[in-house]
């Protein structure tokens, strides 16, 4: 009885191995990246025989399981459209997805801003919410989980964004997609793969600890979180590693916050984070991110220095940054208007990576200081229309050869500001809005503010 008990068990196993099994991201409604060469991948039997075909070009592709029960297929997709179907048929069973779209994919991750939904807390909630019947955007949100080591798979479904389904998503995510949707008028896909209050550190592959001894110390410097793991790697390998395969745009960050204990490292850590992911899929995808807002952080400088350790990231390539600074309040770690966010991030890709916006989408970034005398003079990228909103420009300082840092006089001239302190006749270094709530209120001609910087020494 024992042996036919063993042998029905190994033969039910069998069968249920021999069915053709996608991952969770390849389901009915999901977004393709268009123009691409896109891989469907998933399990079946060892040597099992099964066909898909793709309704946007009729094509029929066929694939034999390699001995590793894992199979892969590379197909071409259109441009954008649909809904299509796609089907898989092999003799044990068959799947058909459908309300398929061909568009752009982006993948959106961080902590708590990104994961912030109209249901959380947002401006215009009601208006929001009833304007997001929009069928052409589809929503992917990754479920919480951990794992200690890469996954093939993940938790989650693709829906049709509507007043139903919006109020839970990403409304970062989904404001971007809705600008997007203004200027192109093409299909978008949103995964968003974010978990409240997680550094860095647990977002990025574990063999860059061992790479780099700067990251590791780094992250000994992270402590425990009641409400996220912050065990290395362990959001990485649950909830970004099974997506590496699945063909995407760009990427979309909101995060730093969590990062504010090791602010001093945060360039490397982000940066690494950055070209980490890259690897991963084996392109140089477009990284868009947000650079957090002035806020009540525990030590004085720690915001501002994150801040300016996001500015400094911009020079890895494909990276943009958008500054919330004017759209925040130093009192709440989650600013409520999540649209102007999105928005911003759009016009970054709009223009970077779609080439279809022709206007300046960023704030004043610090280019470079020179010290003529007992002045600074302080030259900015995107310094058309230099303005100061208030009566007197704030928040610059320089530091004196004694030492200190102090409180310095600020005028805009010709688009380079010039800054002065009493107490410093040989300045050595100049910052600005350094401190964790610093509020900047210079502005540039399209109304976006300037970033927190420190200058190397003068």
């Amino acid at each position: 009885m024992r042996r036919l008990f063993l042998l029905f068990f190994v033969c039910c196993v069998s069968i249920a191995k021999a069915e053709i099994t996608l991952p969770s991201i390849f389901s009915s409604n999901m977004v393709l990246q268009r123009e691409a060469t896109v891989d469907f991948f998933g399990w079946a039997h060892p040597g099992e025989e099964f066909t898909i075909s793709t309704g946007w070009d009729s094509k029929v592709h066929s694939v034999k399981t390699p001995i590793t029960g894992k199979w892969k297929v590379s197909v071409e997709t259109s441009g954008a459209g649909g809904p299509y179907k796609i089907a898989f048929k092999g003799d044990s069973n068959e799947i058909l997805l459908d309300n398929i779209l061909i568009g752009e994919v982006w993948l959106c991750s961080g902590q708590s801003n990104m994961e912030w939904s109209a249901n959380s807390g947002l401006d215009n909630k009601e208006e929001a919410i009833a304007s997001s019947n929009k069928p052409t955007i589809r929503l992917f949100t990754v479920e919480k989980r951990t794992a200690d080591h890469p996954q093939d798979d993940l938790a989650g479904t693709w829906q049709v964004c509507s007043p139903e389904t919006m109020p839970e998503f990403s409304a970062v995510a989904y404001f971007f997609a809705e600008r997007l949707q203004e200027e192109m008028d093409v299909p978008i896909g949103l995964i968003d793969s974010s978990w409240g209050a997680s550094c860095a550190e647990v977002w990025t592959p574990e063999e860059e600890f061992d790479k780099n001894p700067a990251l590791q110390e780094a992250y000994e410097l992270i402590k425990p979180n009641p409400w996220v793991p912050i065990e290395k790697s362990i959001l990485y390998n649950a909830m970004i590693a099974p997506l590496t395969s699945f063909k995407i745009s760009g990427t979309l960050w909101y995060q730093g916050e969590s990062n504010t204990a090791n602010a001093e490292s945060y360039e490397n850590t982000f940066g690494t984070l950055i070209n980490s992911w890259r690897d991963k899929w084996g392109y140089d995808f477009p990284f868009y991110y947000v650079q957090i807002a002035p806020y009540k952080y525990g030590r004085e400088y720690e915001g501002g220095i994150v801040r300016d350790q996001q500015r400094r990231t911009l020079s890895l390539p494909n990276t943009g940054m958008t500054m919330t600074s004017d759209i925040c309040t130093v009192d709440d770690i989650h600013p409520r208007n999540k649209k102007d966010v999105g928005i911003r991030l759009a016009n970054i890709a709009l223009k970077q990576q779609y080439d279809v916006l022709d206007t300046t989408v960023y704030g004043p970034l610090f280019d470079k200081a020179e010290a003529i005398g007992d002045k600074v003079m302080v030259h900015f990228l995107h310094n058309e229309g230099l303005t100061v909103k208030g009566k007197d420009l704030e928040h610059f300082e320089v530091l004196s050869s004694d030492g200190t840092w102090y409180p310095a006089k600020a005028k805009i001239k010709n688009g380079i500001v010039t800054v002065q302190a009493k107490e410093a006749k040989e300045p050595k270094m100049v910052r600005y809005a350094y401190r964790s709530t610093d509020i900047p209120n210079l502005f540039n001609s399209v109304g976006l503010p300037a970033s927190t910087f420190i200058s190397e020494e003068l």
